[in-house]
């Protein structure tokens, strides 16, 4: 039996849970579709953003609506 000096403290390791996996970008639009009609155009984000309750990172690319795409780049989130 093991004295108290030398037992485990895996009692001690606290986890954190797993980080959600994020789809992936280019499969699907993204954000508001203010016209349907319209192709989506390919954007990189330039910051942390959350669209539709997914966090996207800097450098991720996503497919948006032209008009969305201009505001983003707009704030500062994207560039086109």
């Amino acid at each position: 039996m093991p004295d108290a000096a030398v037992q485990s403290t895996d009692a001690d390791i606290v986890t954190q849970p797993a980080p959600a996996v994020r789809p992936p970008a280019l499969a699907r639009r993204v954000g508001p579709t203010l016209n349907p009609a319209v192709d989506p155009i390919t954007t990189r984000l330039t910051h942390h953003h959350e669209i539709d309750g997914v966090t996207y990172a800097p450098g991720d690319e996503l497919l948006v609506d032209p008009e969305y795409g201009a505001r983003l780049q707009a704030q500062g989130y994207a560039q086109l």
